[in-house]
């Protein structure tokens, strides 16, 4: 029977749900295992529609799909499972999200740390890669590298980004607020780029197309300064508005 109150109770578990697709899911590896699961819900949904109107022969067809397609998502999506029901326990992630509202305590240091390296190697056409993950972004990445857990400094940066170094060709990943690892190889994208675009560029941007990280790129020809977010480029020629934007993704 429809009333006010069940339709209030509707609506709070679409927010509920959208709330929670947006804020962990949207954007990342995992979505591809959402959208299976909404189709395997709706094939669900179809056989007991079927079944209620007596078209059995449609009904069993449906049902039978459903329960084959239900196993094998088990098997395919697999790396997606697990990162799923690693969200659901990562106290951690649930805090941070719900710490937002809050102030947030900036670390200035590690801030400023990064924008002079960052500059520095612009200046010196020092190509260099760091990356932003969630906690929820890990699995998304091809090889961890080296493990480093250092504090943030503008001199370790540019050490490990120095040509000479076995390191400089990988990516850095900072993890609360530290240099956690070194040398890491991300999955590279499969779109076409610009010319101007190298290496370096293709795996920013093939890590930003799978994931919610944020990815900074030094060109080592140019110099310029990017940054790719969910598959997409932004370039920033002043420092101040690179600093204002790091600041974001650091208080995240």
């Amino acid at each position: 029977m429809f009333n006010w109150v069940n339709l209030l109770q509707v609506a709070v578990i679409v927010l509920a749900v959208w709330f929670f697709y947006k804020t962990f899911i949207k954007n990342t590896s995992s979505e591809k295992l959402v959208r299976g699961l909404l189709g395997l819900a709706a094939l669900w949904i179809a056989s007991f529609v079927l079944s209620w109107a007596h078209l059995d022969l449609l009904s069993g067809f449906f049902h039978w799909l459903a329960l084959f397609l239900s196993i094998s998502l088990i098997v395919i999506f697999q790396p997606e499972l697990r990162k799923f029901l690693a969200l659901m326990g990562n106290v951690d992630e649930w805090r941070r999200v719900f710490d937002r509202g809050g102030v947030a305590t900036k670390n200035t240091a590690s801030l400023d740390a990064i924008c002079s390296a960052v500059e520095y190697m612009s200046a010196k056409h020092t190509g260099a890669l760091i990356v932003f993950p969630s906690s929820l972004d890990e699995s998304a990445i091809d090889k961890k590298g080296i493990e480093i857990n250092a504090k943030i400094s503008s001199e370790l940066l540019l050490t490990i980004f120095f040509n000479k170094t076995p390191l400089h060709d990988g990516a850095v990943i900072i993890s609360h607020d530290r240099i956690a690892y070194a040398g890491a190889i991300l999955p590279l994208s499969k779109n076409n780029l610009n010319w101007k675009y190298g290496t370096r560029h293709r795996a920013a941007l093939g890590l930003s197309e799978v994931s919610r990280a944020t990815v900074l790129v030094v060109s080592e020809e140019s110099g310029d300064i990017s940054i790719a977010e969910r598959g997409k480029f932004t370039t920033y020629d002043d420092i101040k508005k690179l600093r204002a934007k790091l600041e974001r993704v650091l208080g995240k």
